[in-house]
């Protein structure tokens, strides 16, 4: 299921780590998954319930080549 936030709630959100970058909804793999992703660093945070979970210790880090 797609996330489906508030556009000005999203447009405030930004990532909690300190590049602060705003995120898009879904995965680069999963534009519908549950989660939103950091422009900057890639992290992807959980939706569970339709609450944002921004915290770092439940983000999944990206895949690194």
């Amino acid at each position: 299921m797609a996330v489906t936030l508030d556009r000005q709630l999203l447009d405030i959100l930004a990532c909690p780590s300190d590049d602060h970058a705003p995120l898009v909804t879904g995965t680069p793999d999963d534009p519908a998954a549950d989660a939103l992703t950091c422009t900057e660093c890639g992290r992807q945070f959980p939706v569970t319930d339709g609450i944002p979970v921004l915290l770092l210790d439940e983000a999944v880090e990206p895949d690194r080549p």
